[in-house]
């Protein structure tokens, strides 16, 4: 008895998973290819769903993976999403398991997934097991549509897609493109953790050949003498200038500014603030 109710169990999720008497669109096992995209800035991994569109699995630098299902027709998503890891063909017997339901917004073009929700997708897919999209409404329509992603073939694809993970660099553009280092009262060495940034900073520099230029500049609180305040941000902005060159930076490449007390972030009305204002700005330009 207790075997047949766990089996009724398992066939009732599996229909309701399903969505009986829904569209499915699904690649057949013979159809069923993963592609890798490898860079040192990204790696995606994506599978053509016929019929349908492309999902997507996109890891970027400094960053977690999410995952995008896109389809071909734009205007065809609408109503909730209820995703579900299910059976493949070939795992007779196995429960599906509910990974995460998604509200559609009236604008949008694809099926995003957020990142954890994402690694049980990995994990279910290379497990064999077949993450299932389940949308409510399609082309606009009352009309209940499946959308899955087939597990065969993945393992290989999941191995070369990892391994270009392993070599991402650490950062993205947009995490480096506009950094601030701030500086205690008078002083212009760097801190050991502005220089772990500042090493990130010029790693990113090294392997994206877009990026031709970079600006330093130097900025002071308004304690003290103003002339003063101005040599202390040039000893600032030179220190960070000093540091991107030995990294290997090309110093051709480099310009640096220094303008005192005159460009504030936040007004020097408090420590606090006047700790904000004390730092050197670098930022990134591409072409």
């Amino acid at each position: 008895m207790i075997i047949f109710k766990r089996s009724l169990c398992v066939l009732l999720l599996s229909l309701l998973a399903q969505g009986v008497g829904a569209v499915t669109f699904v690649a057949d096992i013979d159809q069923s290819k993963w592609a890798v995209e490898a860079s040192r800035f990204s790696c995606r991994l994506q599978q053509e769903i016929p019929s349908f569109g492309v999902a997507s699995f996109f890891h970027e630098a400094g960053e977690r993976a999410v995952f995008h299902l896109k389809p071909t027709q734009s205007n065809g998503l609408s109503g909730n999403v209820r995703l579900v890891a299910e059976a493949s063909p070939w795992q007779p017997g196995t429960a599906p398991k509910v990974i995460g339901n998604i509200a559609l917004k009236p604008n949008d073009k694809q099926i995003a997934v957020a990142a954890d929700e994402t690694g049980e997708m990995l994990v279910s897919l290379y497990r064999g097991m077949s993450p299932t999209f389940t949308i409510t409404q399609w082309l606009g329509s009352a009309e209940t549509v499946r959308v899955a992603l087939s597990a065969a073939n993945f393992q290989r694809s999941y191995d070369e897609f990892m391994a270009c993970v392993e070599e991402l660099l650490p950062v993205n553009y947009r995490q480096v493109a506009r950094t601030a280092v701030l500086f205690p009262p008078a002083q212009w060495r760097l801190s050991d953790s502005t220089k772990e940034r500042l090493e990130l900073i010029a790693l990113y520099m090294k392997t994206d050949p877009q990026v031709k230029s970079v600006y330093v500049d130097g900025h002071s609180d308004n304690a003290g003498r103003r002339l003063l305040n101005r040599d202390l941000s040039k000893q600032r902005a030179e220190e960070v200038t000093r540091f991107l060159i030995a990294q290997g930076i090309d110093e051709k490449a480099i310009t640096t500014r220094y303008h005192g007390e005159r460009y504030p972030v936040v007004a020097n009305n408090s420590a606090a603030n006047r700790a904000r204002n004390r730092r050197v700005t670098i930022r990134l330009s591409r072409d």
